[in-house]
């Protein structure tokens, strides 16, 4: 590291310990705001405060749902965002440098069975350096990390050339709404790094997913003579058994060796089944509803051609399905598979960042899930890095929590990312 990188290394990481109550207050009122879907406006209104005293141009708006359903990437259960804003705060810069979006998502998933959480599921509580609270982990941790570096890099004299352009959007969790809708605004950049729980790794791969459901039809019966009928939900069974199969031939293309830690990369999970109406009678119908997942080196479509055409093939294992097929259908949220080349300038700096921070090599891997990555790359041609604090086994688990630590150490590693992404119009020595 050069003196002037291990000055302004110094710097930041004195301004993020002096700061550091701040920031876990921040993140504590963050948490406290329950952002579940339609209810991220309190949230957003703490973001926005901390926008303004950050000094950032900054732009709110409500998503215009009708328009935005009649984009091809549009995927959400709502067309309706009263109440459920968008925020991006806009950091100037004097010209000549690139631009980055720095893009976390302001809402959470509901905290589910509040019994199995040792304290209220918002409590925001610290113990033994940790914050517990849903979302705080999934990711206003990363938020914060994010919100924080700028703020450093704001308060610190630092005059960057290209603009750092931080979003706080909606409805990631159920298919990337938000990020379409400031993409169609009209955000795109030179790059992007969103701050989701990698463990601190670096994700320049993410895979994709979409859901499905899947009808499987029988024969109804008296049960008393249930073998005059044909069971759906034996038939269920064997199509399941045949999706896992799909699962296995699908994983078996993959030899990417970012997916070495990663037992199923792309995994097909069936997550819910229905069927029947009467103990008594043979099932005549079972629905099976999904999550496919993509591979970030394939399409949407490629993937979901691939189960069209391996369902056709049920009749080989069993006759009944070449008069009775299953019907496939695709619906509710998906998320876009993104990629980014492992030579790409960011995953340098940033790659450099976490050495000069933590004194060790990043870890580079594929992302087990989907992001808004793949919306950035693919729709506002913005080449997007997944990297951020917190635990992946954490987020949507009970007694979610992130490491306060590691939330300050990403802000210094995305400080100095940005400062050399950007480039700053002179030395920054930060001598009085």
């Amino acid at each position: 590291m050069d003196q002037q990188r291990k000055l302004l290394k110094e710097e930041i990481h004195k301004w993020l310990s002096s700061n550091r109550e701040d920031g876990i207050n921040l993140l504590r009122k963050l948490v406290q705001a329950s952002s579940t879907q339609k209810n991220e406006k309190a949230a957003q209104d703490i973001v926005i405060e901390t926008i303004k005293k950050i000094g950032m141009e900054i732009d709110i708006w409500e998503p215009d749902g009708i328009q935005l359903q009649t984009h091809p990437f549009f995927a959400c259960d709502r067309n309706e965002f009263k109440d459920s804003p968008n925020v991006v705060g806009i950091l100037k810069g004097s010209g000549g440098g690139r631009s980055i979006i720095l893009n976390g998502h302001i809402d959470v998933v509901p905290a589910g069975d509040v019994s199995q959480w040792a304290d209220d599921p918002f409590s925001g509580k610290v113990v033994e350096g940790k914050l517990y609270g849903r979302g705080s982990t999934d990711m206003k941790g990363g938020n914060v990390a994010l919100l924080l570096a700028i703020t450093a890099i704001r308060e610190l004299g630092i005059q960057l050339k290209g603009d750092v352009i931080f979003q706080s959007v909606i409805e990631e969790e159920s298919g990337g709404l938000g990020t379409l809708a400031a993409i169609e605004r009209g955000y795109v950049a030179d790059a992007a790094i969103i701050p989701e729980p990698t463990n601190m790794k670096i994700f320049p791969k993410q895979q994709g997913s979409i859901w499905f459901r899947i009808s499987v039809h029988g024969r109804s019966a008296h049960g008393g003579t249930r073998y005059e009928g044909v069971s759906a939900i034996e038939n269920a069974f064997n199509v399941v058994k045949h999706i896992g199969e799909l699962e296995k031939h699908r994983n078996n293309r993959i030899t990417d060796n970012l997916y070495k830690n990663i037992p199923i990369p792309i995994p097909i999970n069936v997550g819910k089944i229905e069927g029947g109406d009467w103990p008594s009678s043979v099932a005549d119908l079972v629905k099976l509803e999904g999550r496919m997942g993509v591979s970030p080196d394939e399409t949407i479509e490629e993937a979901k051609n691939e189960m069209t055409k391996w369902l056709k093939t049920l009749p080989e294992k069993n006759s009944w399905f070449d008069h009775n097929p299953v019907e496939l259908e695709w619906f509710g949220a998906r998320w876009v598979p993104g990629t980014i080349d492992l030579d790409h300038k960011l995953m340098k700096c940033l790659s450099s960042s976490v050495i000069d921070v933590t004194g060790e090599e990043a870890i580079i891997e594929a992302s087990p899930w989907g992001t808004d990555g793949g919306l950035l790359t693919n729709v506002a041609a913005t080449p997007t890095i997944v990297f951020g604090p917190g635990k992946t086994e954490k987020a949507h688990h009970p007694d979610e929590y992130i490491e306060l630590d590691k939330l300050f150490e990403a802000a210094e590693i995305i400080a100095l990312t940005v400062v050399e992404w950007c480039g700053a119009c002179h030395d920054p020595l930060f001598v009085d």
